[in-house]
């Protein structure tokens, strides 16, 4: 199949989500509590926390957002002494469902202190494999977060002059989780994997990856010491000798290929199944889904580096970064 048929195919399969309406004012007086792992603006969190709010809107919900603010070099009692925080808030807020996204609200504050209590929780945002903290309970359901890595790394084969596939993260135990269940995913135990705590030592990786792999996929950089997306943009633009990949938009300035997961979907998910929660269904009603939107990504500036020239077709659908 060409290359352009191919890109055909996943531009149609992936469509846009939307959050339904709800009628207004119908949660009048139900609370909702929803837990962060993150902080408020890191993009990735930032979106599925807009797809909670997007959802609720209007509902007559009293949503309250809390944020544990654990990504990067946190320390385990830093992580620990945050779950004990959210739990705090829980037993002052009295809150009828809790929507958690990503891995530390699972393990520091589900895990230890809401195992199939009454209390109903939605989870979103945990990477590949929710069995790791023992889900599903039966006061636990929700969203498996997954990316569309077998249909980037057909992409960047058809760019790329051989087989090698690097592996670019931060050094963080949710993006070693991530990049172990990559891959997984792909089958490809043989892949290089990278990890990094400076910006420096992104750089520097980044660098000698150019000669030891043929292609390479960017885990998401946000923790690393020093990070700078626009040193990051200028520095691959000028030393990029290979096609490079994403998973997230915001990272498409310095990346040449994405098949960006949306967030939003996330976020419109949990919030959806907290409102049927309310409306007296059970968390063991839902069996634990998978994410499944996503949108194509070009960046012409690193194609350019690379001589690749994509049809004018192609860029009319993609989301294209000048």
């Amino acid at each position: 199949m060409m290359f352009t048929q191919r890109l055909k195919i996943l531009l149609t399969i992936f469509p846009l989500i939307h959050s339904p309406t709800w009628a207004e004012g119908l949660y009048t007086g139900q609370k909702i509590l929803y837990i962060n792992s993150y902080n408020d603006g890191y993009d990735w969190s930032d979106g599925i926390t807009k797809g909670v709010k997007d959802t609720l809107k209007d509902t007559g919900v009293e949503l309250k957002i809390i944020y544990l603010d654990t990504k990067g070099e946190r320390s385990e009692e830093f992580k620990q002494a945050a779950g004990l925080k959210a739990k705090a808030t829980i037993e002052e807020f009295q809150p009828k469902v809790v929507i958690t996204s990503d891995d530390s609200a699972a393990k520091y504050v589900i895990m230890p202190y809401y195992k199939d209590v009454a209390l109903p929780f939605v989870f979103c945002g945990i990477n590949y494999d929710a069995s790791v903290y023992g889900f599903p309970y039966k006061n636990v359901t929700g969203m498996i977060e997954v990316d569309l890595v077998s249909a980037m790394v057909k992409q960047l084969r058809h760019h790329a002059k051989g087989d090698r596939l690097g592996i670019l993260s931060l050094d963080d135990f949710s993006e070693r989780k991530l990049v172990d269940n990559i891959r997984k995913e792909l089958d490809r135990p043989d892949a290089t994997a990278v990890f990094v705590k400076t910006f420096d030592e992104w750089k520097q990786r980044f660098l000698s990856l150019q000669d030891e792999v043929d292609m390479l996929f960017f885990v998401n950089p946000k923790g690393i010491t020093g990070w700078d997306t626009q040193l990051a943009t200028e520095f691959a633009q000028q030393h990029t000798r290979i096609p490079t990949s994403a998973l997230v938009a915001w990272m498409m300035p310095f990346t040449l290929l994405g098949l960006v997961k949306i967030p939003e979907e996330q976020g419109i998910y949990a919030a959806q199944m907290a409102l049927k929660i309310l409306d007296g269904s059970k968390p063991s009603d839902f069996p634990l889904v998978k994410n499944k939107e996503g949108k194509f990504h070009l960046n012409l500036k690193i194609a350019k580096q690379l001589g690749i020239a994509f049809p004018a077709r192609i860029l009319e659908r993609a989301e294209v970064i000048q």
